[in-house]
């Protein structure tokens, strides 16, 4: 991963973003020594952005079943077919 201080964010932003856009890798913003921000294509952020919601589906999914909220496959037929109607 590549590190850049945020004075060179502020004058060569076009640059780091075309950068972004062709190497896919995540650029490490500095400010005075410490990690301040990481800058990501959109691509990438966007997939980011899928994975946590599909981890954070299964971690309800999770606690639901830890909970004992759970329903037979035939209730959640006949739940889902009324929702449906």
């Amino acid at each position: 991963m590549r590190t850049e201080l945020v004075t060179t964010l502020k004058r060569q932003a076009t640059e780091l973003l075309s950068d972004l856009q062709r190497d896919r890798e995540p650029i490490l913003i500095t400010q005075h020594g410490l990690p301040s921000a990481y800058l990501v294509d959109v691509g990438s952020y966007e997939r980011m952005q899928q994975r946590m919601s599909v981890l954070e589906g299964i971690a309800r999914g999770e606690m639901a079943v830890a909970e004992g909220r759970v329903v037979t496959h035939a209730q959640a037929k006949e739940r889902l077919s009324r929702w449906l109607k």
